[in-house]
């Protein structure tokens, strides 16, 4: 591809949202050479690393919120963006500039080689993961989260030299092309992110994916605890929150409240609140940093609350839908819901459809087309919600 010149804001983001059409994925050791040439960035940073199939963002927004709320610097890198590609790039709560993005772009850009045919070039998540590894440094973070993009083993973020802690939450079946069509094959991917010397946490989905990953801690000889729905308990539904318990190995009980109606979120805070157990051993970050750090929590998209009594969730998968008809069957308003759907290629649509039609928990259903060349057109969702309606 020729050099172009690229000097604002808007051309960068135009530009990486063009490398999809000239590049595919590298491996996991091409990353890291082009991690060494930026100056291994990452061994300046303790990362805590998240993997998993549904509720990654969750619980990296449960970990920033409750070690911010401990006094510490966080930096956060996630996928995918909503509405502006810096959403990924946060540092105590606030995206990076489009000044700080196009900086880091353009000092990445200018160590490409231009010059040489077949030379190196990143992928799309792998040009954003490079930006967060340039910019966040220079903030000084006490801790890095990073979001996995897709599986964990041949991740970009799996590039980094070390972690202070894995986290995997829970396996379901997504990206079944690349990672695999079993659950064990998909938790084998996810295990990836295992590395030696560092401690794990991960939700206990089933006997078959638990077996995996703790094969793979053994293979390692490192600890890896297990989080299940046994370390919680559901306490009430208030008005848009949720009371519920987690039983913790410092503080016992806590009693937390959750600022969203959606019940699968008692999972992603629990293993949060693990995890750092794991990280922390109860030295620095007490219970009350927890309660005020999840109470405070926001996360955008899941179940998010946009008018009065209308919800955006962002459920993708067969285990998504699950968990947003568990949340809807639990709100109070029978008979007067009504659906506004629409999906990318890539996932299983039908199965969805299928699942939301036979759920009756919507009087009304429509579906739309996404802004993407990724969507699935409106006239095939409306032959498939048919399908499962007439």
């Amino acid at each position: 591809m020729r050099r172009q010149t690229i000097n604002t804001f808007q051309q960068a983001a135009a530009y990486i949202d063009e490398i999809p059409r000239f590049t595919s994925k590298h491996t996991v050791e091409e990353t890291k050479a082009f991690l060494h040439r930026l100056g291994d960035p990452d061994r300046r940073m303790r990362i805590l690393h998240v993997a998993g199939t549904n509720g990654k963002g969750s619980v990296c927004a449960y970990l920033r919120g409750i070690l911010e709320t401990a006094g510490y610097r966080v930096a956060l890198f996630t996928s995918p963006h909503l509405v502006c590609i810096r959403e990924r790039f946060q540092v105590e709560g606030e995206m990076v500039s489009e000044e700080d993005f196009l900086r880091a772009f353009r000092h990445i850009y200018d160590m490409l080689d231009w010059e040489e045919e077949g030379a190196y070039h990143p992928t799309y998540f792998e040009y954003l993961f490079f930006i967060a590894m340039v910019l966040f440094p220079e903030r000084d973070p006490d801790f890095c989260i990073l979001e996995t993009g897709v599986g964990g083993r041949l991740d970009a973020t799996n590039s980094v030299s070390r972690k202070e802690i894995s986290v995997i939450t829970h396996i379901g079946k997504d990206h079944v092309g690349v990672l695999g069509d079993t659950l064990e094959q998909i938790a084998f991917e996810k295990a990836g992110i295992f590395s030696p010397d560092t401690p794990a946490v991960f939700w206990d989905t089933c006997p078959e994916t638990t077996a995996v990953f703790r094969r793979r801690a053994e293979e390692l000889g490192i600890s890896a605890q297990s989080v299940s729905e046994n370390d919680y308990s559901f306490s009430n539904f208030k008005r848009k929150t949720i009371d519920f318990c987690v039983s913790t190995r410092y503080y016992r009980y806590i009693t937390l409240t959750l600022p969203t109606i959606a019940a699968y979120q008692m999972e992603n805070c629990t293993l949060a609140i693990r995890a750092l157990e794991v990280l922390d051993g109860g030295r620095t970050i007490r219970a009350e940093h927890i309660m005020e750090g999840v109470a405070r929590c926001f996360w955008a998209g899941r179940m998010e609350e946009v008018l009065p009594e209308v919800y955006v969730d962002g459920a993708h998968n067969e285990d998504g839908i699950r968990a947003f008809l568990e949340t809807v069957a639990a709100d109070g308003h029978p008979g007067a819901r009504a659906l506004l759907f629409a999906v990318a290629k890539d996932k299983d649509y039908e199965r969805m459809a299928e699942e939301l039609a036979d759920s009756g928990l919507f009087r009304r259903m429509a579906v739309t087309h996404m802004r993407s060349s990724r969507a699935v057109e409106a006239g095939e969702l409306e032959r498939v919600f048919r399908k499962h309606t007439d």
